[in-house]
């Protein structure tokens, strides 16, 4: 994947600009991509059905996956954001009252498709953050657990897994990604207990990664995030989050290895001479993705 990231950079900002044309604004669209008008290299993902707090129904879970075949293509996003268009909001998991009217074929194809989802935004080439404005419960916190950075607005007091209480387990990711960000012991209280965790103890546990200040909401430090990172390389940034991500699942010598041929690849990039030049005349560098 990485190999064919560097091979077509040089028609990246072709390819951007004509997959931004297709951004979606449609009000009534229950998920949809919007480029930050401050930032164009920073795209957001809204989720839109603020009477249900983003339960996520059949429909949203189909134009989120439209939006990730959308996202993932565009080279010019250095960083996207998964956010509400309500405030106070984030996701409140899956949409129980649309589920009591589904056939158990429905709720199968459901899972399955909700598990894809969730390992396509997991796998997009650009860092993501979760702007956890509001509850994140069930598969609303299986969402978060998916991207590369979670930020909770400060007054926040729902972040949990409670499917245990309702009968059954996290299924669309929670269990595995839970012990991955958080270890065994901590992801099996998190789970058994069912319990509901504030910001702050989100902070603590490692389920987040930052809070807002009272001031502020989650969307707002997370913009704050993504711009820090989106002034860096994109081309840099694609390759170290394949190597970061590979880490778990290679050895340390094969890791070594995929990292010296990620940097490698890099060196001859016109972003790695463009860094080199304004290092030299102590200037911000212009990236291009080339």
């Amino acid at each position: 994947m990485l190999y064919r990231w560097l091979l077509f950079s040089s028609s990246s900002r072709l390819l951007g600009t004509s997959i931004r044309r297709s951004f979606s604004t449609n009000p009534t669209a229950e998920a949809f991509l919007q480029p930050v008008p401050s930032n164009p290299s920073v795209a957001c993902l809204f989720l839109n059905r603020p009477q249900s707090k983003n339960a996520i129904s059949m429909r949203m879970l189909q134009e989120l996956h439209a939006c990730l075949d959308t996202v993932k293509f565009d080279k010019s996003v250095r960083a996207l954001i998964i956010r509400s268009t309500a405030t106070g909001s984030f996701c409140a998991g899956a949409d129980l009252i649309e589920r009591r009217t589904m056939t158990l074929t429905q709720v199968d194809k459901f899972l399955l498709d909700l598990r894809a989802a969730l390992s396509e935004l997991e796998s997009l080439p650009m860092p993501t953050i979760a702007a956890i404005d509001g509850p994140a419960l069930g598969g609303g916190l299986e969402l978060g657990f998916a991207c590369d950075l979670r930020v909770a607005a400060h007054d926040v007091t729902k972040i949990g897994l409670p499917e245990v209480r309702l009968g059954i387990i996290p299924g669309a990711g929670g269990t595995q990604r839970a012990v991955r960000l958080l270890g065994l012991s901590k992801a099996k209280d998190l789970v058994f207990t069912a319990r509901m965790l504030t910001a702050v103890e989100a902070l603590e546990w490692g389920v987040v990664d930052y809070i807002s200040t009272p001031s502020s909401s989650a969307y707002d430090r997370a913009l704050q995030l993504a711009q820090e990172i989106a002034k860096n390389a994109p081309l840099a940034l694609r390759a170290a989050k394949q190597a970061l991500s590979r880490a778990a699942d290679l050895s340390l010598e094969s890791g070594l290895d995929f990292e010296r041929a990620s940097y490698d690849l890099l060196l001859t990039t016109k972003d790695r001479t463009e860094a080199l030049e304004a290092f030299k005349a102590k200037r911000p560098p212009v990236f291009r993705g080339e």
